[in-house]
């Protein structure tokens, strides 16, 4: 049998760490191709570039690896690999990552990383985007590796149920402080914003925003609850926004 195709990507950048590891672990499994930002993308949700054009080229930076940097967001990335780089060829598997810092609860709505995973899931490609709790460049992803192995290589044998979007953050502890895997919800939570406010050389004045990660969902079924306690945190995620038992409540407004 070949070997299952496995598509590469992240939003912190080619050159990045959390990449270096992913890579290193998906080697083990599959067939590589690699295809992420140039420069640092995170926070850019699931942006698409529109107004200005897009390049891509191989690079060398992974050896044998078919490497290619691109210009764009991940979601740039993702949509370039599919329709240029791997077109008319089968791709098994998508992963994202692994980030530099945490994409639980409300953070996938913002996260490079995971909607990279959520456009290569939208296409039916089972996706997992992953996240370590450390926003270090430095960041030791040594205890990450073999979490990443165990989950990859389940996904491939199971395949995914219902689903096929994982997303998946790791605690910043040592393999032997892991207390295991939670698949779990996403916790309710939200950023209590702040702009710092400054003023350039020039006499102008900027803003530069701050804030905390905030949440009240306390219960042990979530992720913030499960990274808290020592869990790696696995959500069944996707891309359909809809909350169903909002519908009937909401017939009222069919009555013109």
């Amino acid at each position: 049998m070949p070997r299952p195709l496995i598509l590469v990507t992240n939003d912190d950048g080619l050159f990045a760490p959390g990449i270096r590891a992913l890579v290193k672990v998906a080697a083990e499994f599959g067939e590589i191709v690699i295809v992420a930002p140039n420069s640092p993308q995170s926070g850019q949700g699931h942006a698409v570039t529109l107004e200005s054009p897009l390049r891509i080229n191989r690079v060398n930076t992974f050896g044998d690896i078919e490497a290619y940097e691109c210009t764009g967001t991940p979601v740039d990335c993702v949509k370039l690999a599919k329709h240029l780089v791997l077109r008319g060829r089968k791709v098994n598997l998508c992963l994202s990552g692994i980030n530099h810092g945490s994409n639980s609860s409300i953070n996938i709505i913002y996260s490079g990383t995971m909607s990279a995973a959520m456009e290569a899931s939208i296409e039916g490609i089972d996706s997992i985007g992953f996240s370590l709790l450390d926003f270090s460049f430095d960041a030791d992803f040594e205890s990450s590796e073999f979490y990443v192995r165990h989950i990859i290589e389940k996904t491939l044998r199971h395949g995914l149920t219902h689903t096929n979007l994982l997303n998946v953050n790791i605690p910043k502890l040592k393999k032997s402080e892991i207390r295991g895997i939670r698949v779990c919800r996403q916790a309710e939570g939200r950023w209590q914003e702040e702009f710092m406010e400054g003023t350039d050389p020039r006499g102008q004045k900027y803003y530069w925003l701050t804030g905390k990660f905030v949440t009240r969902d306390a219960l042990e079924d979530t992720d913030e609850w499960a990274l808290h306690n020592g869990y790696i945190s696995v959500v069944p995620s996707g891309h359909n926004l809809t909350r169903y038992q909002a519908i009937e409540p909401l017939r009222f407004l069919e009555n013109v």
